[in-house]
């Protein structure tokens, strides 16, 4: 059957991804290949100290997100997108959006990069002898309550942004357990919500009054393969408002950034990592076994499937590197030089290679947003270069690149030192890594790892939330979905694996010390001038 019958006789399947500086939609085959692609970018404000998108935003982006991708379809087969055969909604994890009754947003979307719950998560973590991270969705309910918030009394749902979406488009509160994991501790044996944490939570806030029990205003937690509902007529509407696309559509369990990432880069079985690095950077790594104490440097979340998965986040990575790569081009314009931002990206990132180990002393911060792993309540991107530092192009790249994954070596440096955890091999997902050689390098040196890249590096979240949609007929055929990953999506997938270079290796290590006695200074920064 050709591509276009295929599309036609809507036999395809469609992920989409509302990442932090882009919405990605992918249309695949049952068994992974990509047919089109769509995106619209888009960026979070701070609204009155609050980072934050508007829900017309959203709407606005999946919009133009889902036409730009009919478009393509339309140009490249001679098809108008009508019929699917599944469909799934991903989205950036955590975060906090309480509605009422009526479906109305009590407060400004609340998302992950907000470091405003700390109280809240330090009271939690003791409280349930587990950790709580400042963005986990629990966090910031009941930081809510501790400032005393008048809407609290009315929540009737609080959820995350996938979520969020799915309910809209089929009408079912429901939510995957990796997502879920990042709003509420979950039983890895029931693969639902903790519920002596529940109960826990509910003796906490008892004197409160509130008419609700914390398990009545969260989403019901689904693994992958389990049915999460179909596409309404209002939801197709809302998605295509051109009216092609036709309702009825089966979707998979909405899910996190997190778990679609590792999906993406097929490490959803024990001893198997990856990181994504974007707008914010996390490692993760699935368990053979408990880890033996809590860190709070360290997220227990678990993959689509619910195995316990061991996560090291930092809310920052690209945003300052991209701010640079941004003004040198501004630089060649100034000279009345052209270069596309797919070219330039690739040249000043090559350039890196030409660096030292150890950045020739540089020590860059790339922290646009607070970093709970370093104790920063707010962010300042900055630049240090010590008299003796040898400062060129190179080594400015280098120390660039180096810094977005310093915060996420922190907490992978417990896990792999302190926890002895095993670690086979660890795959790169994400833009950062679609010049070959460079990032991928960088992380090896930096986790002291072999890092593998897949051709679908760049793809990311949208293709493996895709893929968590096509797996949903699967399911229920006994196929697990490491089953489903290994024996067809990846059974023939080309990866490109770099080893740790013992120099790099410890040229990095050379860049932590300076980096860790460097954090009193990015401290100073933030109080001083902000």
């Amino acid at each position: 059957m050709d591509t276009r019958q295929y599309i036609e006789e809507g036999r395809a399947v469609l992920g989409i991804e509302l990442g932090s500086t882009r919405i990605k939609a992918v249309l695949i085959d049952g068994e992974g290949k990509i047919l089109a692609k769509g995106g619209f970018d888009w960026e979070n404000h701070l609204v009155d100290g609050i980072w934050t998108y508007s829900l017309p935003e959203v709407w606005q982006g999946l919009q133009s997100c889902y036409r730009d991708l009919t478009k393509r379809v339309q140009k490249e087969y001679g098809v108008t997108l009508k019929k699917l055969s599944a469909l799934g909604i991903s989205g950036m994890m955590h975060g906090y959006m309480p509605f009422d009754r009526e479906g109305q947003l009590l407060t400004p979307f609340r998302t992950w990069r907000n470091n405003i719950t700390g109280p809240a998560a330090r009271e939690l973590t003791e409280l349930f002898r587990y950790n709580i991270p400042q963005r986990w969705s629990v966090a910031h309910l009941h930081q809510a309550i501790l400032n005393g918030e008048e809407h609290v009394k009315d929540v009737d749902y609080i959820t995350t942004l996938s979520a969020y979406v799915h309910w809209q488009l089929t009408g079912q509160r429901v939510l995957g357990v990796g997502d879920a994991s990042g709003m509420f501790p979950i039983d890895i044996d029931r693969q639902d919500y903790r519920q002596d944490m529940l109960d826990a939570f509910d003796r906490l806030v008892a004197p409160k009054g509130y008419p609700w029990k914390l398990r009545q205003i969260l989403p019901r937690v689904l693994t992958a393969g389990q049915p999460a509902g179909c596409l309404t007529a209002e939801g197709a509407a809302l998605l295509d408002p051109l009216g092609n696309l036709e309702p009825g559509v089966p979707l998979c369990p909405p899910e996190g950034d997190a778990g679609t990432g590792m999906v993406a880069t097929n490490c959803i079985r024990e001893r198997r990592g990856n990181v994504s690095a974007g707008t914010s950077a996390f490692a993760m790594l699935v368990l053979e076994k408990e880890l033996s104490r809590v860190y709070t440097q360290l997220d227990m979340v678990t993959t689509p499937a619910g195995k316990l998965v061991a996560m090291a986040h930092s809310q920052n990575c690209t945003s300052a590197i991209n701010d640079w790569v941004g003004l040198l081009g501004e630089t060649l314009e100034a000279f009345g030089l052209q270069a596309d931002e797919g070219r330039l990206y690739e040249t000043l990132f090559l350039k890196a290679k030409e660096g030292d180990a150890d950045c020739g002393g540089l020590l860059p911060y790339c922290f646009y947003s607070g970093e709970h792993g370093v104790e920063l309540t707010k962010g300042m991107p900055m630049v240090m270069h010590p008299a003796n530092a040898r400062f060129n192009l190179a080594n400015f790249m280098r120390a660039q690149l180096y810094t977005c994954f310093g915060a996420m070596k922190l907490g992978m440096d417990i896990l792999v030192k302190e926890e002895k955890a095993a670690m086979d091999q660890m795959l790169g997902h994400g833009g950062i890594f679609k010049t070959p050689g460079v990032a991928q390098g960088i992380l090896a040196a930096a986790l002291n790892v072999p890092v593998a890249v897949m051709e679908t590096a760049g793809e990311g979240g949208a293709w493996g939330i895709a893929l968590l949609a096509a797996y949903l007929g699967r399911a229920c055929a006994g196929c697990t979905l490491e089953d489903y990953l290994d024996g067809t999506v990846f059974k023939d997938s080309p990866m490109t694996v770099m080893q740790p270079e013992p120099e790099a290796v410890k040229g990095y290590e050379a860049f932590m010390e300076r980096y860790k006695k460097g954090l009193a200074a990015e401290r100073a920064a933030v109080e001083c001038l902000l």
